[in-house]
């Protein structure tokens, strides 16, 4: 199992709307993030919009590649993008570059 964990930022002036919006996640946005094998996903936001994901997957590009296949990820990425500095033109799911991992304690 591959763990990835990535780092986002979320503009100041909506990260309240941003923790309301991931407080209701579409139901069909988390069943495709779970067909597609995204597991133990945890989104994590710091008061200065700081956002630190965590995610286990077998493949995490396979994982990506068939998130960006499905519909429901193209509507979520579109109202999501907004809540981000620097995106650089890219959607979220895009600008997600897995950080490297130097320890583990199993």
């Amino acid at each position: 199992m591959q763990r990835v964990c990535f780092l986002l930022k979320v503009r100041e002036d909506r990260i309240a709307e941003y923790r309301e919006r991931h407080a209701a996640v579409w139901p069909e946005m988390r069943e495709a993030l779970t067909a597609t094998g995204w597991h133990n996903y945890s989104l994590f936001l710091r008061d200065d919009g700081l956002l630190v994901g965590y995610l286990e997957t077998e493949d995490f590009e396979a994982a990506r590649a068939a998130m960006e296949a499905t519909e429901v990820n193209a509507r979520w990425q579109a109202e999501m993008a907004p809540f981000f500095e620097a995106l650089d033109g890219a959607r979220p799911d895009e600008a997600m570059k897995p950080l490297t991992e130097v320890f583990h304690l199993d």
